[in-house]
């Protein structure tokens, strides 16, 4: 059975996040002081790493945007700060 599940981030230059395999990524957002990635989830599903950039407004993206997904942007710190949230592209293959 599917589940929404919500997991929290780090906030840092590349999060990982540790959810089951073949998880789908809803959206991030702040909640509280904490900021969290939600996703749809097989609970019975091993889990495994996947692998994110945290990528603030008006700095240079240090990463090739066409290896990734965008997932959505949000605020912290009543607003002084917005960060965009990208999924690192997993090779074919991988995490299966």
């Amino acid at each position: 059975m599917y589940t929404i599940y919500k997991y929290p981030i780090t906030v840092t230059d590349r999060p990982t996040v540790k959810m089951p395999r073949g998880a789908s990524v809803l959206s991030v957002q702040g909640q509280g002081m904490i900021t969290y990635i939600w996703a749809i989830v097989d609970p019975k599903e091993p889990e495994e790493n996947r692998e994110f950039y945290l990528q603030a407004t008006g700095q240079p993206l240090e990463f090739e945007p066409s290896t990734t997904r965008f997932i959505g942007t949000f605020q912290l710190f009543e607003v002084r700060l917005v960060y965009h949230l990208f999924e690192i592209a997993r090779t074919q293959g991988e995490g299966k």
